[in-house]
């Protein structure tokens, strides 16, 4: 539990929460306080002091709502308690101004303990996924593996669609296959029938990556096709997103 130091010029520092306080000035009865807060922790006068004023902003936070729930809860009791400090220091009662003060700085601990937390768990490394590239030009095969390894994939790739078959029936299955349509020995739709013609690998998302018409091409998007169909020249931004974004979203299976 934090003890607050009325020692001048001392300042109690929470990284997390990114608050800082500091006795400024003792005359008397009467202490001095700053505060330095971000943004969503407003802190102000008594004298402009709004009902509006005392909604706090929700927190950025990638944990659970529960959790967001908890933190958005803490900062508004520490805000409401910094504003009666702010009051109660104003009308001389330093020794009231002092215990509510306290009561503002426990919430603080407690908040910077749980966005530890947080940040420990964000820390701890995400088992990356897997993707199969399926490209028969070395150099384009090349140059996407390495940006979606870039953006936290594992890559493998093969030459064409009868290599991915092998591989399919050999390796684990991977997480997304991305495929070219104009292949030799085994084309784009003859590999995407034969991955959905196999009950093993069902629900595993697939990606056109082709520089084919698609009108042209004998593959229809949805559980039985391709999940996406990018047009080369393909912005590879746009397709991880999309390719993130499909984790993301609940399938559709048949």
């Amino acid at each position: 539990m934090l003890v607050l130091s009325r020692g001048r010029d001392e300042k109690i520092v929470f990284p997390n929460v990114g608050i800082t306080v500091q006795i400024l000035r003792i005359v008397g009865n009467r202490v001095r306080v700053g505060i330095e807060a971000p943004p969503q922790i407003k802190v102000l006068r008594h004298e402009i002091v709004s009902p509006s004023d005392l909604e706090v902003e929700r927190p950025e936070s990638k944990s659970s709502g529960k959790l967001t729930h908890e933190l958005r809860n803490r900062l508004n009791t520490a805000t409401l308690a910094l504003h009666l400090s702010q009051r109660q220091l104003q009308a001389g009662l330093a020794v009231e101004a002092e215990g509510t003060l306290q009561k503002a700085l426990q919430e603080f601990e407690s908040l910077e303990q749980s966005l530890a937390r947080a940040k420990q768990r964000e820390s701890v490394p995400l088992v990356k996924r897997r993707a199969l590239l399926v490209e028969d030009n070395p150099n384009e095969s090349s140059l996407l593996a390495g940006y979606l390894q870039m953006s936290g994939y594992v890559v493998d790739t093969v030459e064409d669609g009868l290599a991915a078959i092998r591989y399919l029936s050999e390796r684990a299955k991977p997480d997304v296959i991305l495929l070219d349509m104009r292949m030799p020995r085994l084309s784009g739709p003859q590999t995407v029938s034969s991955i959905r013609c196999d009950p093993k690998l069902k629900g595993l998302r697939l990606f056109a990556v082709s520089g084919t018409d698609r009108s042209t091409a004998d593959v229809s998007i949805g559980p039985k096709g391709v999940d996406h169909w990018f047009s080369k020249p393909v912005n590879p931004q746009k397709l991880v997103e999309e390719i993130d974004r499909s984790f993301r979203r609940p399938r559709v299976l048949v």
